[in-house]
């Protein structure tokens, strides 16, 4: 009876912690997204750099340069809390913000928000 209740609530347990697991994609190198508008005023999870720095580096911080433009995934990684951040360069070849050759986002978060769309 001990043997029963124990085997019962280790796979309680296991089928509990990868319940509570995220689901990662399944991404390749190469895959083609859209920027899209934030929901919010600003980008959370496609990481732009901040304005004063894209001036400072003579930029134009102008956020609508970006929207509607397509994107290529050339690196990706897992974090260490099981999200993927991937590293985006415009498809035209041209750098955002006239200085900056690629940025980096939060796949999962992004498609979920809709700032970013396959």
């Amino acid at each position: 009876m001990k043997n029963i209740i124990f085997c019962i609530l280790f796979v309680l347990s296991v089928s509990i912690i990868q319940a509570q697991q995220k689901q990662q994609l399944d991404i390749q190198k190469g895959v083609v997204l859209t920027i899209e508008e934030p929901s919010a005023s600003d980008y959370k999870h496609v990481h732009f750099p901040r304005k004063n720095f894209i001036i400072k580096r003579g930029g134009i911080a102008d956020m609508k340069t970006v929207l509607g433009k397509k994107v290529e995934i050339i690196d990706y990684s897992y974090t260490s809390e099981g999200s993927t951040e991937v590293t985006l360069k415009r498809l035209d070849g041209k750098k955002f913000f006239r200085k900056f050759p690629t940025i980096k986002a939060d796949l999962e978060d992004a498609l979920s928000t809709g700032e970013l769309s396959k």
